[in-house]
């Protein structure tokens, strides 16, 4: 296969305009989910969660791949995984590495479990494939309101807690101290965490999870260190990065996948470079002399 013959099946934009007409409800629904991994993702980052995030999509796909085998509604059994994994990370995970321990027990059961389902799934195979790398699908005006309905629930959750689980994200042991239930608040925020993935993981997939909720927090955080700024940065790249790979992915046979984990990783690039610059020169800034001002020499410097 040549270069071209590549490109060729990486992009092609023949009939553009008539296939984006017909999908723009699932453009739409990549907003909301851009939306929703940029707000959640930049807690996960606060709170250390990025492994915690595989270990629920692996049992969001395993109960997705079992709602598939026995022909229920896939997103409901996607739910049911990632709440069923946020409550046990959340429950017998008290300390860090108890948490890191819980998440590697879950993460090859609920692969296993998944992987089970789909090879006893007698169904189209673009099915199965959509499940682990995701895919765009043709999102009805009902389902698109049920979806924003549901982010819309999470968005009011997430703020109602915003100010006692920043709190507690930073300083958890000073915010026990004042009273803060730091515990409660960790379990709230698993819940909200397993909502986000289970409605996202039909666009990204359960294997590419953490371009949507990892990569545009982490890119913020590179570029600035205010906490607003963050939080815009991160909705903003998330969005960025959903919505143009859906766009990308219209014009070519790849899954969804590929075009957003790129998109993904090419901003976090981008502002990794940023953050590398202004931190080398704020250092040199540092290092250079104030004009006007003599350089002083030691003692040992003086004698020879």
């Amino acid at each position: 296969m040549s270069l071209s013959d590549i490109l060729g099946s990486i992009f092609s934009f023949e009939n553009y305009g008539e296939i984006l007409a017909l999908v723009q409800n699932s453009v739409w629904a990549g907003a909301v989910l851009g939306l929703l991994g940029g707000l959640v993702g930049t807690f996960v980052m606060k709170r250390d969660l990025a492994f915690a995030v595989h270990g629920i999509s692996e049992l969001s796909f395993a109960g997705a791949a079992f709602a598939l085998l026995v022909g229920a509604d896939v997103v409901l059994g996607s739910l049911a995984g990632s709440v069923v994994a946020a409550l046990v990370i959340a429950l017998m995970g008290g300390r860090a590495r108890e948490k890191n321990s819980v998440i590697g027990v879950l993460m090859p059961f609920g692969l296993g479990l998944g992987i089970l389902c789909l090879a006893l799934y007698e169904g189209r195979a673009a099915n199965k494939f959509g499940l682990l790398t995701g895919q765009i699908v043709a999102v009805d005006t009902v389902q698109l309101q049920l979806l924003a309905v549901t982010a819309l629930a999470v968005v009011l959750s997430l703020a109602a807690i915003w100010r006692p689980l920043t709190f507690a994200s930073v300083d958890p042991e000073m915010a026990h101290a004042r009273g803060v239930p730091v515990r409660g608040l960790s379990i709230a925020f698993l819940l909200i965490l397993g909502v986000s993935v289970a409605l996202s993981i039909h666009v990204v997939g359960a294997l590419l999870m953490l371009a949507l909720l990892i990569t545009p927090a982490a890119a913020a955080l590179k570029v600035t260190s205010s906490p607003r700024l963050v939080l815009v940065l991160s909705v903003v790249f998330a969005v960025a990065a959903t919505v143009g790979g859906i766009l990308l992915a219209l014009g070519g046979r790849l899954p969804i996948s590929p075009y957003i984990t790129t998109l993904s990783f090419l901003i976090y690039a981008v502002s990794a470079s940023i953050g590398w610059y202004r931190r080398r020169r704020a250092l040199n800034g540092r290092l250079q002399p104030v004009p006007g001002e003599r350089q002083r020499t030691t003692p040992v410097a003086a004698s020879r």
